[in-house]
C-alpha cells in the first residue's frame, strides 16, 4: 500500500512538474531508468521489514489512546513561529543540498515530499506503526540510492543523514511523544525518580572525577549542558550528537582527573552521575524518539550508537537504584529517599574538612582571609554541634529512665500502703442534742375562712 501511494505521489509531482518544459521528456525519464528498473523490480518482491535497534531498547508502544483533549498540546505563537522558521530553513537547506545532485537530487526530493504527504494522513497509528514507515521509507530508499551510486556508502550516507533532517524537521510535532504512547508518564517518573535522588554524590557511585581541578569542573558543566540541550533538537541525529559531545567532555574529564585515557568502566559511573546532576527534561521521551525514527546505520554502527546504548543503560540503572548498588543499608537508603534525613560526611576526625590558610597572594587578600577565618569557625561549630547532639541524646535517655523509675517506686508505694477511705455512720438530725425536750412544738398550719 505504501508503495502505491509513493508511485501515485511521484506520477502526479512529475507531471506538475514537467508542464512548464517545452523540450522531450524523454532524456530525463532515461537518466532516471536505474531507478524505475529498481522500483519496478522492488514491486514484485515482498516487502522487507527494517530491523533496527529499536527492538533492543523500545517496549511495544501499541497501546489505546489515553488523552481525549489536547488542550494542553498547543504550542504558544511563539513557539509556532519559530517551528516554522526552522522548518523553512531546513526545507530550503535540503533542496540546496540536493542542486549538487543534479537529477538523481529531484528523485529525492519528490520522493521525500510524497511520503511526508502519507505521513500527514497516518494520524491514527501507533508509534511502533509510524516508526516502521519511517523505517521502511528509509530502507527503500537507501537501497535505491546506492544501486544509483554503484555501492558508495559513504555518498548514500551523506544523503540519508539530509532526507532525515528534511523529514523528522517535518514531522517532529506529531510522532514525537505521540498521545497513544506513555511516554510523558515515563518522563515524568525519570524526573520524580532523579529529583529524588538529589543526595548521590560522586564517591557513592565511584566517579573517578575530581571536580575541584577547573578544567575537569568546566567538562562537567559542558557535558550537563549538552545532555539537557538534547531535547531542544527536532532530528534524531542531532540529538544524538548532543550525547555524543557529553559523552567526550566526560572523557576529557576523566583523562585530566586520572592523568591517563578513561576506561568503560570508568565512563558509565560518571554518565550516570551527569544524568543525575542535569536531570534531563523529557529524557525518555528523546530516547524513544531517537530509537524509532533515527537513521538504524547511525544506531548499530559509529561512536553514537555507541554513547547511545551507554545512555540507555544510565537510565536503566537509575530505574533500578537501590541500597545495594550504592553499598549503603537498606533503611538509610529508604530515609534518603524519602527526604527525612540526608548522608552526612564527616572526615575520620569526626570534624568537618580542615582548611589551610591563604599562602603567597592570596593571603594578601581580605575578602579571602575572611572566607578562610569562616571556614575555619565552621569547622570548630562542626565538632561542637557533634557535641551537643551527643548531649540532648543522653540527657533524652536519662530523662526515659528517671521517668521510669520514679513510676515504678510509686507502683511501690502503693502496692505496699494500699489507700482505704473511711467514711463516717449516717446520724438522724439533732440526735446529739439532749434539750430536745425544751423546744417548742413545730407549727401547724392554720386555716382561715375567707
Amino acid at each position: 500500500m505504501l508503495q502505491r501511494e509513493e508511485e501515485v505521489a511521484y506520477a502526479s509531482i512529475q507531471g506538475a512538474q514537467s508542464q512548464p518544459l517545452s523540450q522531450p521528456q524523454a532524456p530525463p525519464q532515461a537518466s532516471l531508468a536505474p531507478f524505475s528498473k529498481f522500483e519496478e523490480k522492488k514491486t514484485n518482491e515482498k516487502t522487507r521489514k527494517v530491523t533496527t535497534v529499536k527492538k533492543f531498547f523500545s517496549p511495544s508502544s501499541r497501546t489505546a489512546p489515553k488523552k481525549e483533549n489536547q488542550e494542553g498540546k498547543t504550542p504558544s505563537p511563539s513557539i509556532s513561529r519559530q517551528s516554522s522558521i526552522e522548518t523553512d530553513r531546513v526545507s530550503r537547506d535540503f533542496v540546496d543540498f540536493l542542486k549538487t545532485l543534479h537529477k538523481p537530487g529531484r528523485e529525492v526530493h519528490k520522493q521525500s515530499r510524497a511520503f511526508i504527504e502519507i505521513m500527514a494522513n497516518k494520524k491514527d497509528l501507533s508509534a511502533d506503526e509510524l516508526s516502521e514507515c519511517v523505517q521502511d521509507f528509509y530502507q527503500n530508499l537507501s537501497d535505491r540510492l546506492m544501486t544509483h551510486f554503484k555501492g558508495s556508502s559513504e555518498r548514500v550516507e551523506r544523503v540519508m543523514d539530509e532526507v532525515e533532517k528534511y523529514i523528522m524537521t517535518r514531522l517532529y510535532k506529531s510522532v514525537f511523544c505521540p498521545e497513544t504512547t506513555d511516554d510523558e508518564e515515563k518522563d515524568l517518573a525519570t524526573q520524580n525518580r532523579i529529583r529524588a535522588l538529589h543526595w548521590v554524590d560522586i564517591q557513592m557511585l565511584c566517579v573517578p572525577v575530581d571536580e575541584e581541578i577547573p578544567e575537569v569542573s568546566d567538562n562537567v558543566v559542558k557535558a550537563i549542558t549538552d545532555v539537557i540541550e538534547m531535547d531542544s533538537k527536532r532530528v534524531p541525529r542531532d540529538k544524538l550528537a548532543c550525547i555524543t559531545r557529553c559523552s567526550k567532555h566526560i572523557f576529557s574529564a576523566i583523562k585530566i582527573t586520572k592523568s591517563e585515557p578513561a576506561s568503560a568502566d570508568d565512563f558509565l559511573p560518571t554518565l550516570i552521575y551527569i544524568v543525575l546532576k542535569a536531570n534531563p527534561p523529557r529524557l525518555q521521551s528523546n530516547i524513544q524518539y531517537i530509537t524509532r525514527f533515527c537513521n538504524p546505520s547511525r544506531l548499530m554502527t559509529g561512536e553514537d550508537g555507541y554513547y547511545f546504548t551507554n545512555l540507555c543503560c544510565a537510565v536503566a540503572f537509575i530505574e533500578k537504584l537501590d541500597a545495594q548498588s550504592l553499598n549503603l543499608d537498606p533503611e538509610d537508603f529508604e530515609r534518603y529517599m524519602s527526604g527525612q534525613t540526608s548522608p552526612r560526611r564527616p572526615e575520620a576526625d569526626g570534624g568537618w574538612p580542615q582548611v589551610d590558610p591563604p599562602t603567597g597572594s592570596a593571603a594578601s587578600s581580605p575578602a579571602l582571609t575572611q572566607v578562610y577565618q569562616n571556614l575555619d569557625l565552621l569547622s570548630g561549630m562542626g565538632s561542637r554541634q557533634d557535641r551537643v547532639l551527643e548531649g540532648v541524646q543522653s540527657l533524652q535517655r536519662d530523662l526515659i529512665t528517671w521517668q521510669e523509675s520514679v513510676e515504678r517506686e510509686v507502683q511501690e508505694i502503693l502496692e505496699k500502703y494500699p489507700l482505704e477511705i473511711r467514711l463516717p455512720a449516717p446520724s438522724a438530725i439533732d440526735s446529739d442534742n439532749v434539750e430536745n425536750d425544751r423546744l417548742p412544738p413545730p407549727l401547724t398550719p392554720q386555716v382561715f375562712a375567707g
